[in-house]
């Protein structure tokens, strides 16, 4: 990938299309190749996200329509027994039950590590009690976002889907139709040209139809990510548009330890403000915000009462402040309320999880997820089709390793809008410029001993 500029006026407009050609080409090969085995991973995950609402309520419901006899007990006492039964723990949020014979869900903290604890609505019985991080829904999700390896697996996810965008956004570059065959192996297949067209129209035609929605899926996870979800909030802060509270985390392993850090009361004695979640409770059921709905308590980082919607739909997202003291409301936040940038994100986000427009929108991620697989896979039947015995196969850099202005301004917006992307850049360039081409073995095999190859290579052949 070493690449020096050369003015644009030493090309015709041949040689530049040429050069643009084949530096997109070896991107697009070169970004698969990494990207392959994490597009089917997050796919997967992906998929079984979509439908997490459904899932989770199906694992739930042995205790929802409980047999009970009298009113339910107060929700203090509910709290207090599930505090009591985690020994240490502090008190971190209470879900509203669905119905008067659903057990209640509260939340307690223990170092940084959250318990979900089941209650009987009117025995005041322990009925379940299970690590947060280990609901099935909370290890895909964390599958998903970080790899199970916290922070390290978060940046290599976003890495993953960084050179996704690449991949996706080269790939319509190279295939978009230029000759005789117009749109035939492009929007449709050609199903009687034989094997080998079929696994090229296979791996064109669906990367048409899904790379919108691919390309959409990839940047709407982009909040959640370390580095680029980071640097957004710093730009939102510099802007002035962080005009009420964002919705979402940059990753797991940071909520954790923000959790441990504003719910440090192991060790105390339950504090003041429990005797009041009835009152609290009783407000957020009266405001009928849209379910689920979880009250949490004054912290180290909050001094109030606050009661949430967590509603997959975001849009009808509410979250309503309480006093500490007298549990009057003191400022309630809807969707209406945030800067139209965090809305568009908001709205990015229900999309990306399923939850925006009901069934349609789990189908057409479910889709978009089976369309990424099917790329993954053709992909890797070309490459093996079409790869020499000992070699990597990866097409041929430039041969003079000049670049024009086009080319540079191209990859300066690429690295800036994703910089983990951009980093990765500056180490790759700098790892082939100073070891891999002195190293003739690796040089072959990576083909950066190869640079006279066609410059316009013939996509038909693969």
């Amino acid at each position: 990938m070493r690449a020096r500029a050369a003015p644009a006026q030493s090309q015709n407009p041949g040689e530049r299309f040429a050069r643009l050609y084949r530096m997109l080409w070896r991107w697009h090969f070169y970004a698969g190749l990494f990207c392959i085995p994490f597009i089917i991973l997050l796919s997967v995950t992906g998929s079984l996200y979509l439908f997490k609402p459904q899932i989770e309520a199906a694992l739930d419901r042995p205790y929802s329509q409980l047999e009970v006899t009298g009113p339910p007990v107060a929700v203090s006492q509910q709290v207090a027994l599930a505090v009591k039964h985690i020994e240490g723990s502090s008190f971190k949020s209470y879900r509203l039950p669905d119905g008067p014979r659903d057990a209640a869900q509260v939340t307690v903290t223990k170092g940084g590590e959250d318990t979900i604890v089941y209650v009987h609505p009117t025995r005041l019985d322990v009925l379940k009690t299970v690590p947060r991080e280990g609901r099935l829904m909370a290890v895909v999700r964390t599958i998903h976002g970080e790899l199970l390896m916290g922070d390290n697996g978060s940046l290599i996810v976003e890495l993953a889907a960084s050179w996704a965008i690449v991949m996706v956004a080269t790939g319509l570059f190279l295939w978009w139709p230029r000759g005789a065959e117009g749109w035939r192996g492009v929007l449709f297949p050609r199903f009687q040209a034989g094997p080998k067209v079929f696994w090229r129209d296979l791996h064109a035609v669906t990367g048409v139809w899904v790379s919108f929605f691919a390309l959409f899926l990839l940047v709407t996870g982009l909040p959640w990510t370390n580095v680029w979800g980071k640097g957004f909030d710093m730009v939102r802060d510099w802007t002035g548009t962080a005009v009420a509270s964002k919705d979402w985390t940059q990753s797991r392993s940071a909520e954790r330890r923000a959790t441990a850090t504003a719910f440090d009361h192991s060790g105390h004695d339950a504090p003041y403000y429990i005797a009041n979640v009835d009152d609290i409770v009783a407000s957020a059921r009266a405001a009928q915000l849209a379910p689920p709905v979880v009250v949490s308590p004054p912290h180290a980082k909050n001094p109030h009462w606050v009661a949430r919607s967590l509603a997959g739909d975001r849009i009808s997202r509410t979250d309503i402040t309480y006093d500490a003291g007298d549990g009057r409301e003191i400022r309630r936040e809807a969707f209406a309320d945030k800067h139209v940038i965090d809305q568009a994100v908001g709205i990015g986000i229900a999309a990306h999880e399923g939850q925006l427009f009901g069934p349609l929108n789990q189908a057409l991620g479910v889709l978009t997820a089976l369309g990424l697989i099917i790329l993954s896979v053709s992909a890797f039947v070309m490459w093996r089709r079409r790869a020499p015995d000992g070699v990597l196969g990866a097409p041929p850099p430039i041969p003079d390793q000049k670049i024009g202005a086009g080319i540079g301004l191209l990859i300066f917006i690429f690295a800036l809008f994703l910089p983990v992307l951009g980093a990765c850049l500056i180490l790759i360039a700098l790892l082939e410029r100073l070891v891999l081409r002195h190293i003739k073995p690796v040089s072959t095999y990576l083909g950066l001993a190869s640079p006279n190859a066609s410059p316009i290579p013939d996509l038909e052949k693969y």
